[in-house]
């Protein structure tokens, strides 16, 4: 993009999405009324893609998007583009602008969604906004699906994906939020890194109850509801889940590394088998590598009280795991009541699924090596790109019925300060690192055309 009111009126477009609080707060509340606006502003600020005759517009599940884009060739297998639209809650303590005013401040925007995922949504859709001005027509199909409550319960997604299964649609790949380009993550190890999500970890929220008879505190009893309870948390956060090393694809990233690094390093990684438990106690130093060698166990909400004066009847834990691909919910579920140790305490599992299946990331996947050129084209400085396991969860899990072949992948830099802005405080991103997400999924648009690999374009953004 060359061209200075381009840019503006790029980043524009991302900061007015901003503005729109389409807050998720739960499964049963978000803000309905913000959610039915990000509808009217999408059509606004992208009329060429309203008005286009080869384009299907959907609502899907009163609020969530389904765009149907007819591709000329329909020979061609179509795809599917996924992004959400819904944000976590952003409480201003700690912010340095208000989360949804959308700010512009030297060459960065501030505000909840930047990152995730509305600067997702607005690509996808700017890039085709784009395409479409210049008269390009797309010889193979696609789906554009913006989900409007990826943050809670995901039944945009889960509707939109019944949807096209009843229309008897079966998708090339999926290309949904995940992977990013990794800068600065490893130790003396600064060339970036394009990690591809080819799975996602599963997923179990358990809640942990202890029930009491009641009474004055003046009298208490040896123990309480809130003590049996603390110290069964406490148990299972002193010790972490099994190291499950050989599973997923974390032995592929660390070989294609290897070649990256001197001796002995290269050694060790050429052979992580060998090296198992040296390379286990480096990665588990870390909260981000040590999500990818286990299932992690983070304690969420605890509830219990209800007066100063009051021993309380009730307490209770919920627990959420994020499950390695070598486990299922039941071996968690099992191993934590072990862990507990405490038949007082009760175990409720209030939702959970396992692990999505690993979808292919060979010559012939054509998802996958669409992904890796388009990288090498828009990012010629990333040589290397790998195959890893999603530690977060996305809309795509509703999606396998549709494709074995599942990618996740943002097309943006991330430094290791940035995973914290991730619904936490001060979530931000770069002008030009938005340009380069549009610019990527225009270029991605283009290359899917073909079964072949990509070829220079006709339409340079």
């Amino acid at each position: 993009m060359t061209n200075s009111f381009s840019i503006f009126h790029l980043y524009l477009t991302l900061t007015g999405a901003i503005q729109i609080p389409t807050v998720t707060f739960s499964s049963e509340k978000s803000n309905t009324t913000a959610l039915a606006e990000f509808g009217k502003y999408i059509h606004k600020v992208f009329p060429t893609v309203v008005s286009t005759s080869f384009i299907q517009h959907e609502v899907v599940e009163e609020y969530s998007h389904l765009f149907t884009i007819q591709g000329s060739d329909p020979s061609l297998q179509p795809y599917l583009l996924m992004a959400h639209f819904d944000v976590v809650p952003a409480p201003e303590e700690g912010w340095e602008v208000p989360p949804f005013s959308g700010l512009e401040r030297d060459g960065v925007i501030y505000g909840r969604g930047t990152l995730d995922d509305k600067n997702s949504v607005m690509a996808l859709l700017q890039a085709l906004e784009l395409l479409l001005i210049r008269k390009y027509i797309p010889q193979r199909s696609f789906f554009i699906s913006l989900g409007h409550d990826e943050e809670s319960s995901g039944t945009g997604a889960q509707r939109i994906s019944a949807l096209l299964q009843s229309r008897g649609v079966q998708l090339a790949f999926i290309v949904d939020e995940g992977g990013f380009i990794l800068d600065d993550f490893i130790p003396n190890f600064k060339k970036p890194i394009a990690l591809i999500a080819v799975s996602e970890k599963g997923s179990m929220n358990l809640m942990l109850q202890v029930n009491m008879t009641s009474g004055h505190s003046s009298a208490p009893p040896k123990e309480t509801s809130i003590g049996i309870l603390a110290a069964a948390v406490s148990r299972l956060e002193q010790t972490p889940m099994p190291i499950i090393f050989g599973s997923g694809t974390l032995v592929t990233v660390l070989q294609q590394l290897a070649n990256e690094f001197p001796f002995p390093v290269n050694i060790i990684l050429s052979n992580p088998w060998l090296f198992e438990p040296l390379i286990s106690r480096f990665m588990e130093r870390n909260p981000l590598t040590n999500a990818i060698i286990r299932t992690t166990t983070a304690l969420t909400i605890f509830k219990a009280g209800v007066k100063f004066n009051v021993i309380p009847p009730v307490a209770q834990a919920t627990v959420n795991f994020r499950i390695h691909p070598g486990q299922t919910v039941q071996e968690v579920l099992e191993l934590t009541k072990n862990i507990v140790a405490d038949n007082r305490v009760q175990f409720h599992v209030l939702s959970a699924f396992d692990p999505l299946p690993v979808s292919p990331s060979d010559d012939k996947a054509l998802g996958y090596q669409l992904l890796r050129q388009t990288v090498q084209s828009v990012f010629p400085e990333v040589n290397i790109t790998a195959p890893v396991t999603s530690i977060g969860n996305t809309d795509s899990r509703f999606f396998t019925n549709l494709t074995t072949g599942i990618y996740r992948f943002y097309p943006i830099y991330i430094q290791p300060e940035d995973f914290k802005r991730i619904h936490g405080v001060n979530e931000k991103i770069s002008v030009q690192a938005y340009e380069t997400q549009v610019k990527f999924i225009f270029e991605l648009i283009q290359n899917a055309d073909t079964d072949q690999e990509p070829v220079s374009h006709l339409h340079k953004l």
